[in-house]
Protein backbone atom coordinates (compact mmCIF):
# COMPACT_ATOMS: atom_id res chain seq x y z
CA UNK A 1 0.00 0.00 0.00
CA UNK A 2 2.75 2.70 0.56
CA UNK A 3 4.78 1.67 -3.05
CA UNK A 4 1.46 2.57 -4.29
CA UNK A 5 0.70 5.89 -2.13
CA UNK A 6 4.35 6.69 -3.29
CA UNK A 7 3.88 6.27 -6.97
CA UNK A 8 0.77 8.57 -6.68
CA UNK A 9 2.44 11.17 -4.84
CA UNK A 10 5.19 10.65 -7.87
CA UNK A 11 2.61 11.22 -10.56
CA UNK A 12 0.66 14.60 -9.10
CA UNK A 13 4.32 15.73 -8.24
CA UNK A 14 5.39 15.31 -12.36
CA UNK A 15 1.92 16.82 -13.44
CA UNK A 16 1.76 19.46 -11.18
CA UNK A 17 5.06 20.56 -9.86
CA UNK A 18 8.50 19.33 -12.14
CA UNK A 19 9.05 21.69 -14.55
CA UNK A 20 9.05 20.53 -18.23
CA UNK A 21 12.82 21.69 -18.68
CA UNK A 22 14.45 19.06 -16.21
CA UNK A 23 12.50 16.40 -17.80
CA UNK A 24 16.08 15.10 -19.62
CA UNK A 25 18.05 15.10 -15.68
CA UNK A 26 15.07 13.65 -14.43
CA UNK A 27 15.16 10.47 -16.83
CA UNK A 28 18.85 10.50 -15.83
CA UNK A 29 18.49 10.15 -12.48
CA UNK A 30 15.41 7.64 -13.16
CA UNK A 31 18.10 5.63 -15.14
CA UNK A 32 21.04 5.36 -12.51
CA UNK A 33 18.20 4.94 -9.38
CA UNK A 34 16.94 1.30 -11.37
CA UNK A 35 20.69 0.42 -11.81
CA UNK A 36 21.49 0.97 -8.72
CA UNK A 37 18.98 -0.50 -7.21
CA UNK A 38 19.29 -3.63 -9.93
CA UNK A 39 22.74 -3.86 -8.63
CA UNK A 40 21.73 -4.06 -5.03
CA UNK A 41 19.29 -6.80 -5.51
CA UNK A 42 22.22 -8.64 -7.31
CA UNK A 43 25.23 -8.11 -4.38
CA UNK A 44 21.64 -9.37 -1.79
CA UNK A 45 21.37 -12.29 -4.05
CA UNK A 46 24.67 -13.21 -4.74
CA UNK A 47 25.83 -12.96 -0.83
CA UNK A 48 23.74 -15.85 -0.26
CA UNK A 49 25.66 -18.92 0.08
CA UNK A 50 22.94 -21.12 -1.03
CA UNK A 51 21.63 -19.32 -3.81
CA UNK A 52 21.56 -21.67 -6.55
CA UNK A 53 20.03 -24.40 -4.34
CA UNK A 54 17.23 -22.38 -3.13
CA UNK A 55 16.77 -21.20 -6.63
CA UNK A 56 16.53 -24.85 -8.05
CA UNK A 57 13.97 -26.21 -5.02
CA UNK A 58 11.44 -23.72 -6.04
CA UNK A 59 10.55 -25.43 -8.82
CA UNK A 60 8.28 -25.86 -11.71
CA UNK A 61 5.33 -24.06 -9.65
CA UNK A 62 7.71 -21.15 -9.81
CA UNK A 63 8.35 -21.54 -13.16
CA UNK A 64 4.77 -21.88 -14.27
CA UNK A 65 4.01 -18.88 -12.30
CA UNK A 66 6.64 -16.61 -13.83
CA UNK A 67 6.32 -17.82 -17.61
CA UNK A 68 2.13 -17.73 -17.46
CA UNK A 69 1.54 -14.46 -16.48
CA UNK A 70 4.41 -13.24 -19.13
CA UNK A 71 2.54 -15.05 -21.58
CA UNK A 72 -0.36 -12.98 -20.85
CA UNK A 73 1.39 -9.75 -20.62
CA UNK A 74 2.02 -9.81 -24.25
CA UNK A 75 -0.85 -11.52 -25.47
CA UNK A 76 -2.74 -8.70 -23.68
CA UNK A 77 -0.34 -5.99 -24.90
CA UNK A 78 -0.56 -7.28 -28.77
CA UNK A 79 -4.46 -6.98 -28.70
CA UNK A 80 -4.76 -3.70 -26.67
CA UNK A 81 -1.82 -2.50 -29.48
CA UNK A 82 -3.98 -3.70 -32.17
CA UNK A 83 -7.03 -2.18 -31.27
CA UNK A 84 -6.27 1.47 -29.57
CA UNK A 85 -3.21 2.52 -31.91
CA UNK A 86 -3.38 3.68 -35.51
CA UNK A 87 -1.70 1.63 -37.98
CA UNK A 88 -0.41 3.97 -41.06
CA UNK A 89 -0.18 2.05 -44.34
Amino acid sequence: MLVLLILVVGIVVGIKLFPAKLKKLNERVQVISISLLIFAMGVSLGSKPDFFKELYSLGFESLILTIVPMVLSIILVFYLTERFMKHEK
